[in-house]
């Protein structure tokens, strides 16, 4: 092979990587960088004397470490086996991604799993050549553009999921509001991936979300909508406003049933209305109706606590203890609690249940 007098690579701008393809070299050849250009001698798998952008005529002084390792006489005209490579610098701003499939992202703010697709494109320069050519090249003689866009792109993908719901949840934003955020989770996905880059020689010089979105008729999307607005009501309305009008909706609904008002009660005790809603919907719904339309108020909703060997025992409502007592599962001396006592006392001396018992229990020991 013919021993080499000018050394250079015009590398394509879809390389990255370029290798010169003789590595017949001798001192006083010329050794042209271009612009946007590091070239690198390669000795046995080692990457020697470095070289940016320039025209340089190869000899001991400015190829110091490659004339040490393989002994070349000063000025003399003995061929050097070694490899030049190349490395391209130029900025590459037009590198597409997008998601195949939708990255599931849950709702910081009401805890639903969305369903997202996003796409956009980013832009990388290499910064630290010599840390690119010994970690993603290897001994591959050419390294194309399209081989870091896509492993940078499943990168992207992998990471873009955790990014997104940090970011809405720094702000206290929904996955309603993606859209409005694209600028913000641009700037602060790139700020994210820059170390990601970095550990490869490169600099991620933009990254843009062109496009993110929610599927309108997808099931979670839907359900998300759904709490969102029921929280707007509650916040609007007040929570005990929110709470009437739901009670006047379920009682409404439910007197145009064949049920009839009665029925409509037994709903509005099923779906939790509580004693004083229930009064003041019976209030309303009987104005016009005799006396003896009108239902009786809703049952109590309290719940209790029973002390039984020793054990805290429930929450149980009234009707539970009632019928436990009818089959002498308990007696008129077992200890109760429900809130807003200040401590447990036989359920002989609680209020709600001495219907129960009469003269059963004995009144307390007199202080003597």
């Amino acid at each position: 092979m013919a021993i080499v007098d000018v050394i250079k690579y015009e590398i394509s701008d879809t390389e990255l990587v370029g290798k010169f393809k003789s590595d017949n070299i001798k001192l006083g050849s010329q050794l042209i960088v271009y612009p946007s250009q590091t070239a690198f001698f390669v000795k046995g798998g080692k990457i020697l004397d470095e070289f940016t952008s320039g025209t340089y005529t190869l000899n001991s002084e400015n190829i110091p470490i490659l004339n040490k390792v393989v002994n070349i006489p000063f000025g003399g005209d003995t061929p050097s086996t070694a490899e030049v490579w190349f490395v391209n610098q130029v900025s590459l701003l037009d590198c597409k991604w997008g998601t195949a499939t939708p990255l599931q992202v849950e709702d910081p703010k009401y805890d639903v799993i969305v369903p997202i697709r996003a796409f956009g494109q980013y832009g990388f320069k290499i910064i630290s050549p010599r840390i690119f050519l010994e970690r993603l090249v290897g001994n591959m003689p050419t390294f194309a553009v399209d081989k870091v866009v896509s492993y940078f792109r499943g990168m992207i993908l992998s990471k873009l999921t955790t990014i997104i719901y940090n970011k809405l949840k720094e702000e206290g934003l929904s996955t309603l509001n993606v859209n409005s955020q694209v600028e913000g989770l641009s700037e602060y996905a790139q700020s994210h991936l820059q170390d990601t880059f970095m550990r490869y020689g490169i600099s991620l010089e933009l990254f843009n979300i062109i496009s993110i979105s929610v599927k309108e008729d997808d099931p979670s999307f839907v359900r998300l909508k759904q709490v969102k607005d029921e929280a707007a009501h509650i916040n609007i309305m007040g929570k005990e406003n929110y709470r009437l009008s739901r009670s006047y909706d379920v009682l409404e609904a439910a007197a145009e049933n064949e049920g009839g008002m009665g029925t409509a009660m037994g709903l509005g005790a099923g779906v939790g209305i509580g004693n004083a809603v229930g009064a003041m919907a019976s209030k309303t719904l009987s104005n016009g109706l005799n006396s003896d339309e009108v239902p009786p108020p809703l049952p109590k909703t309290c719940v209790y606590y029973l002390g039984i060997n020793g054990k805290s025992v429930g929450p149980m409502d009234f009707d539970t203890i009632c019928q436990k007592y009818s089959a002498n599962e308990i007696n008129a001396n077992i200890l109760v609690w429900r809130k807003g006592m200040k401590a447990w006392d036989k359920i002989c001396n609680v209020e709600d249940f001495q219907s129960l018992f009469d003269e059963e229990c004995p009144p307390p020991l007199p202080i003597i």
